[in-house]
Order: structure tokens, then sequence, then C-alpha cells
């Protein structure tokens, strides 16, 4: 296991539990519209790359398909285990890592819900999902964004970076969907949605992190794209691949009374910051 790797290991080991029940996180109408978003074929057979403690598992289950989920942290997947276990053998999860998984047979479908801002190289794990899954097959990747002002994000990145050491980069909306499009992915959609964290919540809900109470109104979206015909199943990341996609991103719409400010002298929270 890479150095970064055992860092995310540990780090969420230690937060499963406010992970678990952090109000955004563990926010059921939105877990169900992401599901709902997806457009999952009936009973289909999906990997959730990071799962976390099993909230996207269990939106995803009891809208009746199976999951695979994975995960770094052993916590995270014993809770995960635990609070699917009622599904039976249609959700099973192991502690083990999208990029290296090897599935008997592709996905129908592979969704990320918060992860992409913690992996090193977001390029490689977008398309290791793509090739996960069957020809039509659905890929969502779900993820709060980063400014397109270099100075403001720089601002944000540092706040990131000293809050929680396993955070690694928030790409920009467009980023977000030039990797999908990298990966060979097309008719990509963008839909947004508010939300609310509260401050000490997100700040205080790290290993590293410490802050004031404050409340923040912010904006999130979701991308999504189609798998193109001809695509081979042994070799998914052709150029003409399509599958369907999705992010979340969460650009703020307000103020934080109280925080320091950006540079533009508006709040730079993205929902990557409150993952």
């Amino acid at each position: 296991m890479e150095r970064h790797d055992r860092d995310l290991e540990r780090a969420f080991d230690g937060q499963a539990a406010k992970f678990e029940r952090a109000p955004v996180q563990s926010d059921r109408g939105a877990l169900a519209r992401l599901v709902a978003f997806a457009g999952l074929a009936p009973a289909s057979r999906v990997l959730d790359a990071g799962c976390g403690p099993g909230l996207v598992a269990e939106a995803l289950l009891e809208a009746g398909h199976r999951v695979h989920g994975v995960d770094l942290s052993a916590e995270m997947v014993r809770r995960a285990r635990e609070r699917c276990a009622r599904f039976g053998d249609r959700a099973r999860f192991e502690q083990s890592s999208a990029l290296t998984l090897s599935p008997e047979a592709p996905f129908d479908g592979s969704l990320s819900r918060l992860v992409l801002h913690h992996v090193e190289d977001p390029a490689a794990f977008v398309r290791r999902q793509a090739a996960l899954v069957r020809r039509g097959g659905v890929v969502v990747a779900c993820d709060h964004t980063g400014d397109p002002d270099p100075v403001a994000a720089r601002w944000h990145q540092d706040i990131e970076r000293w809050r929680d050491r396993t955070h690694v980069r928030n790409p920009t909306p467009g980023e977000l969907v030039d990797l999908l499009a990298g990966a060979g992915l097309e008719s990509i959609t963008l839909v947004e949605e508010t939300f609310e964290l509260d401050f000490d919540e997100w700040f205080a809900g790290t290993p590293e992190g410490g802050g004031a109470g404050r409340r923040a109104r912010g904006q999130g979206s979701r991308l999504r794209a189609h798998p193109a015909r001809g695509r081979r199943d042994r070799d998914p990341l052709l150029p003409h691949a399509r599958a369907r996609r999705e992010a979340l991103t969460a650009p703020i719409s307000a103020r934080c009374a109280g925080c320091d400010p950006s540079p533009s002298g508006r709040c730079r929270g993205r929902r990557s910051c409150w993952s």
C-alpha cells in the first residue's frame, strides 16, 4: 500500500463515526436524488468505490440494486457491513481499492461520492471506474469542486490541507467534466443543488481540524454522460467509449458569517471543504 493510501486508511479509521452521522454525508434526500439521477436499470450490480460507512450503498440497496463496496479503511468497511447487513447477499464489502479490484464480471454501474479530492491521480481513478463497468453501464463521480480563479483556489486548497492531511485537490467544475471526457465519455450533464453545512462539524470533523461555529449555504452539481457503442468490455478505455457519469460539485453561494474572507471578499468553500 502506498504512503498516501496508508494515511487515508488511518485518517478514515479515526473519523468513521463522525463521518457516518455528519449531516451532509448522511442526508437521505441527497442520497436518494443521487441514486435516482444515476438512472440505473432495475436490480443493477453496482460498485461503490470508496464506500465509507455504507451510506451510498444503503441508498442503492433500498432502491433494489446489488452493491459491492470497497474502501481503504477497515473501520469504514466494518460499519458498511453492519449498516447493510439486513440486505443479505445483495451487499458485499471489502477493504480494497477500486484501482486494484479485479471483479469476475463487469459491473452495471460504478459510483464514488466525495472521494476524488482524496485521490492523487483522479484521472486514473475515473478511468478505472469506467473500466469496471459493462458496455452501456453507468459511472457516477460525486464530489465538490474548487474555484476556477487560481488565487482563490490556492486559498481554498491551503485551508483544506491545513484541516485534512489526506486532502489532495479539488478539481474545478470544468476539470471535473474533463476527467469524464478524458475517460472516453460523452453526453455529459451537470445539475446543481443547494445544501447547508455547519462549519464546526466540517472543520472539527477531521483528525487535524478545529474551528468556530458558522453555517454556510452552498450548491451541488450532478454530472452525467453515456457510453458509446462499440466499446469492448476487455478494453474499456478506448477513446470512443462513453458511459453515464455523475459528479457532485458545490460552489458556495453565501459568505460564512465571521470566517476569513477570500481575496474577493466571498467565502470560497466548496462541498469538498465539507466532506
